[in-house]
């Protein structure tokens, strides 16, 4: 009976089933915001939403029992944490005041997608992995807009003190420039001025856009890699462990099988 549910939590089909539930979730949610349902119709999308925290109830429970008697083992997937977390959340009641709670508390059903899709927890584990090396490369940002934010204030704040009034001002307008939105508009205002100003503007793009998010997208990239090498050996090993499982339960039945025969003969 065990190894059979933990074939079942394992199986392609399962996890299809429960994607498409979570899919229906999704559905159900976004139909809820229409103001032409009836009463009757609203009534029906709380049934399906009850009958569908049900599955994923379920699914707990099975997930659970695959890994008996060892149920840390659940546990120590952060993705299986984030799934009960969610079905634990969804159990709390919220009535009154507090029901609109409840329902924006639904919308975390729809992040298990995240959890489901192995291509999506690819993406998101190594962007988790990737925040502590990004620290340094985020420290290098703000000394970077510290630098000419405080340049800027000094060079343009009394020509130009709508956008380098202060240094907060400052830091504002550099990030405004730095995302590319109307830099040319501001650097225009400046140029009337100074000519020289495109300098300033030419050379924080260049270091701040391409050279400081080109660090960004190499971390990223790096992390990838690694994360991808630690789940084709994750993989490797679930399906040394699923080999090992069936041959259990081939045992198993030829065992059985070997009983009768012997009790027959008896």
């Amino acid at each position: 009976m065990h190894a059979r549910i933990n074939a079942l939590v394992h199986d392609k089909w399962f996890e299809r089933f429960i994607i498409s539930v979570i899919v229906l979730s999704g559905i159900l949610i976004g139909v809820e915001t229409s103001r032409s349902l009836s009463q009757t119709q609203l009534d029906w999308i709380e049934t399906a939403h009850a009958i569908i925290l049900g599955i994923f109830v379920i699914e707990v429970v099975l997930k659970l029992y695959a890994c008996a008697p060892d149920v840390k083992k659940y546990f120590k997937d952060g993705w299986n944490v984030f799934d009960f977390s969610i079905v634990v959340v969804a159990l709390i009641p919220f009535t009154g005041q507090f029901a609109v709670i409840g329902r924006l508390l639904r919308l975390l059903r729809v992040a298990r997608l995240i959890s489901v899709l192995p291509e999506l927890r690819l993406i998101v584990t190594t962007l988790i992995k990737t925040i502590p090396s990004m620290f340094h490369v985020v420290v290098l940002m703000l000394v970077l807009f510290y630098i000419y934010a405080v340049a800027g204030f000094n060079l343009f704040h009394e020509t130009n003190p709508q956008y380098w009034g202060d240094l907060g001002t400052s830091m504002l307008t550099l990030f405004r420039i730095v995302t590319l939105e109307s830099w040319t508009q501001i650097m225009y205002m400046d140029l009337e001025h100074y000519n020289w100003a495109w300098i300033f503007y030419v050379s924080f793009i260049v270091i701040g856009t391409f050279i400081i998010i080109n660090l960004f997208i190499a971390l990223v990239l790096n992390n990838l890699d690694e994360v991808k090498e630690q789940k084709k050996a994750l993989e490797r090993s679930q399906k040394t462990e699923a080999h090992i499982l069936n041959n259990i339960v081939l045992i198993r039945k030829q065992l059985q099988e070997i009983e009768k025969e012997m009790h027959e003969k008896q």
